[in-house]
This record gives structure tokens, C-alpha cells and sequence, in this order.
């Protein structure tokens, strides 16, 4: 008889954990070893239960799904971190992915799917939804954004917390200048705000925070 699949559930909703705990009760092969309402503890949690899986939310308080599955993915063993949330836009996919998520699921996900899919995760096998399947196809088959070198030194100073008139100073432009390069870059990568774009340059490796950095 093998050990059953020691599951850490996490997610900032209780009634949530509390469902998802009740439906994988009674499976001899599952078991709910901890539970987390962010990230932090999550990660936490995770080094110190040594769980198979890693049920993940993305969007919680103090620290993110993805930032936590990134923590989580580096002990070792690493744990198999499946995402579970009710996002599936590019940047969300995108950054869980790179994080080291072995699979994405939404939480619309029908009971016995997300059961075969803790499974499959479990023997170290990705697990997509449809939806995000899609997804990472079109997103791997699309021509690469090209980034001038103004909008990769301008995405470096966003991704260390610079505002609009410090890219400005830095750069020897205007603030008018600055917005209209963040258009630009928003709309290379399709996405909406800054966060995002740092993500999805990232990601792609479009920049790296030690490159691209303005002289002087």
C-alpha cells in the first residue's frame, strides 16, 4: 500500500480550503496535511510539512501565489505547486509558469478533474486547464516582442520601484516622455499596467534587472 499524496491546501478563503478539504476527504490517497492563507505561511508551511502538492491560490494577501510557488519550487525536495484560482489572464499564467507551477487550473474545474489532476501533479506530470492550454500555445507561437533599448532601461527602473518622474530624471526625459514609452511597452506586450509588463518582460526575458541599465 503506497503513502497517500500529502496535499497543503492555500488559499485566503476559509470557506474555500474548507471545501476543497471536505471533497478530498474521502479519498484514501489524499491527504490535507496544513492549510495557508497566503503566501507566506504557505511557504512556511510548506518546508516544514514536506507536502507532495501544493494547492495554490494566486492572489492573496502579504505575499502572491506566484512569488510563494517560486520559494516553494526552490526547497528540496520541492514540493509539485498546482495553481487553483478563478484567473486566467496571460500575465497571471505567465508569471505562475514561470514560478515553477507544474500545472494551472480555475476554480470553476469539475471535481473529479481536479482530483486526477493532484494525481497527476503528484507524479510529476503538468496538469492545464483547457482555457490556459490555450493560452501558453498562442503565447509560445507568437512572434516575440521586440523592446527598444529606452523601453527595456525604462520596464529595469519599473521593476526596482522607480516612479514616473524618477524614470524621467534618470533618463534625461520628460514625464510626458516617460508615459508615452510605457504605452508603447503596455501595448508590445498586451497587457495593462506596469506590474504586468514587468512580469510578462520577464518572463520572456525581454530584460533582466542586472541589463539595461541607463548610463551613468
Amino acid at each position: 500500500m503506497t503513502d497517500p499524496i500529502r496535499i497543503l491546501l492555500v488559499d485566503d478563503h476559509a470557506v474555500i480550503r474548507d471545501g476543497i478539504s471536505a471533497m478530498l476527504a474521502p479519498h484514501d490517497d489524499l491527504c490535507v496535511v496544513g492549510e495557508a492563507a497566503d503566501g507566506a505561511t504557505a511557504v512556511r508551511l510548506a518546508a516544514q510539512l514536506l507536502p507532495d502538492v501544493v494547492l495554490m491560490d494566486l492572489r492573496m494577501p502579504d505575499e502572491d501565489g506566484a512569488r510563494a510557488t517560486a520559494q516553494i519550487t526552490a526547497l528540496s525536495p520541492p514540493p509539485r505547486v498546482l495553481v487553483l484560482t478563478m484567473y486566467d489572464s496571460d500575465a497571471d499564467i505567465i508569471r505562475a509558469i514561470a514560478a515553477g507551477a507544474i500545472g494551472y487550473l480555475l476554480k470553476d474545474t469539475p471535481r473529479r478533474e481536479l482530483l486526477d489532476a493532484i494525481r497527476a501533479a503528484a507524479a510529476g506530470n503538468s496538469v492545464l486547464t483547457p482555457s490556459v492550454a490555450t493560452k501558453l500555445v498562442r503565447q509560445q507561437h507568437s512572434s516575440r516582442p521586440e523592446l527598444s533599448t529606452r523601453e527595456c532601461q525604462v520596464l529595469v527602473l519599473v521593476a526596482e520601484g522607480a516612479t514616473n518622474k524618477d524614470i524621467a530624471e534618470a533618463l534625461g526625459v520628460s514625464q510626458a516622455t516617460v508615459k508615452t514609452y510605457l504605452t508603447r511597452i503596455f501595448t508590445k506586450l498586451d497587457v495593462a499596467d506596469r506590474t504586468a509588463a514587468v512580469t510578462a518582460a520577464l518572463a520572456q526575458q525581454l530584460i533582466s534587472l542586472d541589463r539595461c541599465r541607463p548610463d551613468g
